[in-house]
């Protein structure tokens, strides 16, 4: 079962797909009854992601067809693996193909895209987290989908944590002032972290008793330095570095001794996984199979 908000979410999609009008290719070209079956498989290893919403996708277009999950998301499926199994009806099955597949490949692929930067930075102590950079739409999905893969989930949206960047920094007059106001307005409960890009706004959020200081845009180097001054300040204070990493410096950047590393990468620069649907009717398999963003079934 999914919630309304993913629900809303499905329906929009199949709205965009659909439009009111249905699939025209699908109605003039398969029987109203012809029966199917369709084998969603993965053509390269990958994590999972996704199964609810698709199954909510087939759920809405053909109610009297049966989607049944042969592995779980948050599964490492293996190429070939065969992730879900679909009876019903060809035509209905064929009109929910896309949009399924849609959310499968893109949510894999986040998944897939955090366990690479979970196993880069294993042993190190560092734990890899997302940020608000997300799909609209799509944020609790791909927060998910992060998890699955082994990563973890910086905050979810502007209400549940404070995180003082330099705009507010520039707005409110420096460090020691934005803190201020944070600690005189924020209930008891609220986590605050402030942005750095300097020892000298460093050594102040660690005054100001941040919980939590994002060591922002700095070269390994200047990034091992603030560590060293860090824990000499206040041993146990949470540090977070940022901006620009990647795959290929990730590891370099977790071994410089921070706790978290935030990337928009595990989401917005996911590439989407190979996940392939495979229809056969009669006995045959359908001659085209629709697969990942650039198959050659539209």
């Amino acid at each position: 079962m999914i919630d309304q908000a993913s629900l809303g979410l499905v329906c929009r999609a199949l709205a965009e797909d659909l439009a009111g009008y249905g699939d025209i290719t699908s109605a003039w070209t398969v029987p109203a009854e012809l029966p199917g079956r369709a084998v969603i498989e993965a053509r390269e290893e990958l994590v999972v992601c996704g199964l609810p919403l698709a199954e909510t996708v087939l759920a809405q277009i053909e109610p009297r067809a049966a989607f049944t999950c042969l592995t779980e998301d948050g599964a490492l499926a293996k190429a070939g693996t065969e992730v879900a199994v679909i009876e019903g009806p060809a035509r209905g099955i064929l009109g929910a193909e896309r949009t399924m597949l849609n959310f499968l490949i893109h949510l894999s692929g986040v998944a897939t895209q955090s366990r690479r930067f979970a196993l880069a930075v294993e042993g190190t102590g560092a734990t890899v987290v997302d940020t608000r950079k997300t799909i609209p739409g799509l944020r609790a999905w791909q927060k998910r989908a992060v998890v699955y893969g082994g990563c973890g989930n910086h905050r979810f949206g502007l209400f549940d944590m404070a995180l003082v960047k330099n705009n507010h920094l520039e707005a409110a007059g420096g460090v020691r002032e934005a803190l201020a106001r944070v600690r005189a307005a924020r209930p008891y409960y609220t986590k605050v972290e402030v942005e750095v890009e300097s020892e000298a706004d460093l050594r102040e959020a660690i005054a100001c008793e941040a919980d939590i200081i994002m060591l922002d845009n700095q070269d390994l180097e200047s990034l091992a330095r603030m560590v060293r001054v860090a824990r000499e300040l206040r041993p146990g204070v949470v540090l977070e570095a940022s901006g620009r990493v990647g795959l290929a410096t990730v590891r370099a950047v977790a071994e410089t001794g921070v706790d978290l590393i935030s990337t928009s990468a595990l989401t917005m620069g996911a590439p989407p996984v190979d996940l392939g649907l495979t229809l056969s009717v009669g006995g045959r398999s359908a001659a085209g199979r629709e697969g990942g963003a650039d198959a050659a079934g539209r």
